[in-house]
């Protein structure tokens, strides 16, 4: 389905003044016609009978008044036949017989800007019933660029853990033909496809750097991970979703992953596993600073010939200081005063 712009005259405003115009003729043709006895009996009948057709059917003509707002679009069908599509703001007169359809005029996405969106109360309405009723949700199309927020997943990454991620899409409609035409409903179609497209790509990616994991699909291991590499993971999400969408007339402007975490039922266990390898770590460059210490020491010791150390005193000597630089406690010192042997 290809996209058909409608480049109507805006002469909205001249027919709404010329059916107004025509019904106070009307009104005031029938009031003088009914008692202008000099009128011929024939020619009076015929004015009665126009002025009573008009005042009873000319209503629908203001079904073709159309208004406009910027980045609002109405696609316009005419016995099922697609007649085209208004883009362009200001006030319109089509067709009355020209149909507005808008599939997904009923559906209201997370945090999407929508066009007229929420409920509105009829002032008619509400006078002829004294209660607040809803209108009719709105035909019209936004062209402004909205943003999807759809709710956490919860996924198993590449290595199999369950995580939970959130992500928001920004997006706009670029072809309102395709997006009316094409899909049943393009809101809740971008929706599935953003599901869709989170699980492919999220199942690629470990949620921490891994060893011997392919993310880029090169055949080469990297250290691609969900939480250092975010950028790219929300570019390939982007990607992903505009290459099912774009049949739908939708374009995807930019993907943020907006929440990401361990599933609560392995939150806490992979807390103590990155606790155990931070202390792991620390262990580690407590070792290498100890067992530098300790060469530096003994180094010194003999370049200035402050004491002479067989190798039993030496080992003694290491086995000390690490036991005081490699402790999670402060040493106590003893004192010796005699030989040691």
């Amino acid at each position: 389905m290809k996209e058909k712009i409608l480049n109507n005259k805006k002469n909205g405003m001249f027919m709404l003044v010329l059916i107004i115009a025509l019904y106070a003729a009307a009104f005031i043709g029938l009031i003088s016609t009914a008692g202008a006895w000099f009128i011929p009996s024939a020619l009076r009948g015929l004015i009665i009978f126009l002025c009573i057709a008009w005042l009873a059917f000319g209503w629908i003509l203001l079904l073709g008044l159309k208004v406009i707002k910027p980045q609002e679009a109405l696609v316009l069908t005419l016995f099922g036949n697609y007649v085209g599509t208004l883009k362009e703001e200001g006030f319109y007169f089509v067709n009355p017989f020209c149909v507005a359809v808008n599939p997904a005029a009923n559906t209201r996405l997370s945090q999407s800007g929508d066009v007229d969106s929420g409920d509105k109360v009829s002032l008619l309405s509400t006078l002829a019933t004294g209660k607040q009723t809803a209108e009719a949700p709105s035909k019209k199309i936004s062209l402004k660029t909205m943003t999807l927020s759809n709710s956490r997943q919860k996924i198993n990454d590449v290595l199999g853990n369950p995580i939970e991620i959130g992500i928001a899409v920004m997006w706009k409609v670029t072809d309102t033909a395709k997006a009316v035409f094409n899909v049943d409903n393009y809101k809740e179609y971008l929706s599935l496809q953003c599901d869709s497209a989170v699980r492919n790509i999220v199942r690629l990616y470990p949620y921490d750097v891994a060893p011997n994991v392919d993310t880029s699909g090169d055949g080469i291991a990297d250290e691609g991970s969900l939480r250092g590499s975010s950028e790219l993971v929300a570019a390939r999400i982007r990607d992903e979703i505009q290459s099912k969408v774009a049949d739908a007339g939708i374009e995807i402007l930019e993907a943020r992953i907006t929440y990401l975490a361990y599933a609560p039922e392995i939150a806490a266990v992979m807390l103590q596993r990155q606790q155990a390898s931070a202390i792991i770590d620390a262990r580690k460059m407590i070792v290498d600073g100890a067992v530098g210490m300790v060469e530096m020491a003994l180094e010194r010791l003999s370049e200035n010939d402050v004491v002479e150390l067989d190798e039993e005193r030496k080992a003694a000597m290491v086995s000390n200081l690490l036991v005081v630089l490699c402790g999670s406690k402060d040493a106590q010192p003893i004192v010796n005063s005699g030989s040691l042997y």
